[in-house]
Order: C-alpha cells, then structure tokens, then sequence
C-alpha cells in the first residue's frame, strides 16, 4: 500500500464562536491510500483541546507508514485499533473502508450499512451576543432548519437561550457548554433552563469534573462530548450522563464508533453522532453512526466556505444521500 498526506485549509463562511475561542479557518489533514490501482481517501481534523496540531497528526502518520506498507488493506484496518485513538488513526480507518469497499466493487457506505435516505442534522449558532445569536438562529429556521445546536459560554446563557427559542418556537434545540460552566450554579442553571423546552445539554463542565455532576439533579439530559472519546470512559460516565456524543476524530475513526455505539447503547446511554469543522468526506465517514442516532450533529461542511467536489447535500435542516 501507498499512503499519501496532505493538510487542508479552509476559510469559513463566517467565524466560528464557541467557549474556547474563535476560528476563521478549518484545518484538516487528507489521506489518501493506494493499492492495485485503487485510493481510498479519509479526512481527519486535528483539535488543540486533545493536544492535536496539523503537524503532530502528519508526524504521526509518517511513523505508521513504513510499519502499514507491507500490509494489505484488510490486514492494516485491524492492526490499525492497536494504534491510540484519534485523528490520525481517524483518517487512516476511514480511508481503508473506502480503499476496501472500491476492492470489493462496492461504495462506502453501501451495501455494507443501511443509511436513511434524509437524516435530520442540528445547525450551529455560534456565540455571540443575544441578538446576534437570535438572528442566526432565525435566519436557519428561515431555511427549514428544524434542529439547533446553541454554543453558549458561562455568560448569560439564560437570556441567549431566550432569544434564540423567541424565534425558533418550534424547533427542537440542544445546547453546547464545551466544559464552560465549572463556575455555575448548576442545580439553579439546568432549573432556569428548564422552560425553553431544551431536549438535552452538552458537556457542562470539564472532562475530569464529571463526578460533580452526580448529586445534580437535572431535568434535561447531559451528553459528554469532551469526556468521552473510546469505551474506556463509558464506566465513568454511568450516572452522570444519558448520552454520549460519538466523533470519528475522537474514537479514531469508524471501526472503534461502531464498538462504542453498541456498548453505550448496552449501558442505557442514548448516541449523539457529532463532528469537528470538516468536509463532506468526514461527515459520510460518520453516516452508519448517523442514521441509527437520536441526534445528529454534523454540518461542519455548511460552516466551510467550500466543500468537496460531489459533496453531500443539505436543505431544510437535512442531509441528503442522494449525492452520494
């Protein structure tokens, strides 16, 4: 097998705002697999939160390369989950389900998973002030969005949820701390939010303050992002949460969320399928997840002010397979 990596940046349509910070730029890393004729191609998108740069994910790819070479595509995807979960590990799986598929005359996803034809993806309002918020927000309704995601920080976050279900009064909306309420009155907070009819809340605090959150009692239900990445958290999380959100570039691709999903939904947890700022490429690497999820979060490629060649098609608050 031949490997070949490349980073990727791309501008965004409009800054992207969440509690660490803000983006005008996604950046990804490519890679591209050979073998008898055939590429298969992945995408991951590394995350400074997990300690991931474009160069730290393109070093450890190279490391890999000599060691996978002699492998054949069948024989690399299994030695592969022996490597530490994550971006790299990311784009590598997901570019030997597309290299295996093309050898097996076949196109991921099918036939090897059953995909809705219309899967219903949240749209993202970034962090801004009430107003600002509001009318993003509205502006998505405008376009048939029927799911909001809100990213919020430790500032006014009733006001912000306020305004933005003032003009979106019938969509179902969740909500995005990034572990940005560790200075919060929870028990108050998740009481005051309790009106807005919230159909479930994000990772209020940092991974590693989880067990704070197990005297709390909270009438919408908590998904972890950040504390959550393989199954080895899945014991930790009993009791604290009720669903997990389950993200390619965490769990190193599609073989180990496959696993992940059957053992949280085992352990009573309900799946959140989410993404990082990427293209097309990574969203349909994640669509088995999607389709069996109660919520979908992955229009990444609608933040970009450019995607893919061929690339899925959203409208009205959906993905669509038929671009496929």
């Amino acid at each position: 097998m031949e490997m070949n990596v490349k980073p990727y940046s791309i501008e965004l349509a409009t800054p992207f705002v969440i509690s660490r910070g803000a983006r005008t730029h996604c950046h990804t890393v490519r890679v591209t697999i050979g073998y008898l004729g055939y590429q298969g191609v992945g995408e991951c998108t590394p995350y400074l939160r997990y300690n991931e740069s474009i160069e730290s994910v393109v070093t450890q790819l190279e490391t890999w390369r000599g060691e996978l070479a002699e492998l054949t595509p069948q024989a690399a995807k299994q030695q592969l989950q022996s490597k530490p979960a994550g971006a790299a590990r990311n784009a590598l799986d997901c570019a030997l389900w597309d290299l295996i598929g093309q050898l097996e005359g076949k196109t991921f996803p099918s036939p090897y998973f059953s995909i809705n034809d219309a899967i219903e993806t949240a749209m993202t309002v970034s962090i801004g002030e009430a107003s600002a918020m509001a009318a993003q927000a509205k502006q998505y309704v405008g376009q048939g969005a029927t799911l909001l995601k809100v990213k919020l920080d430790g500032e006014n976050v009733v006001g912000r949820v306020a305004a933005v279900r003032e003009v979106a009064p019938d969509c179902k909306i969740i909500l995005d701390a990034n572990e940005a309420w560790q200075s919060l009155d929870l028990a108050q907070l998740f009481q005051q939010l309790a009106p807005y009819n919230i159909a479930m809340i994000e990772q209020p605090l940092p991974s590693g303050q989880d067990h704070c959150l197990t005297d709390i009692a909270h009438p919408i239900p908590l998904c972890a992002d950040e504390s959550c990445h393989t199954r080895t958290e899945l014991a930790e999380l009993k009791g604290r949460y009720e669903m997990i959100n389950i993200k390619l570039d965490k769990t190193g691709g599609l073989t180990e969320a496959m696993l992940l999903e059957q053992q949280a939904r085992e352990a009573g947890f309900s799946i959140m399928v989410g993404c990082m700022l990427g293209t097309s490429l990574a969203m349909k690497a994640a669509l088995p997840i999607a389709t069996r999820a109660e919520i979908v979060d992955l229009d990444g490629p609608i933040l970009l002010g450019k995607d893919i060649d061929n690339g899925l098609k959203y409208h009205s608050g959906h993905l669509y397979l038929n671009s496929l």
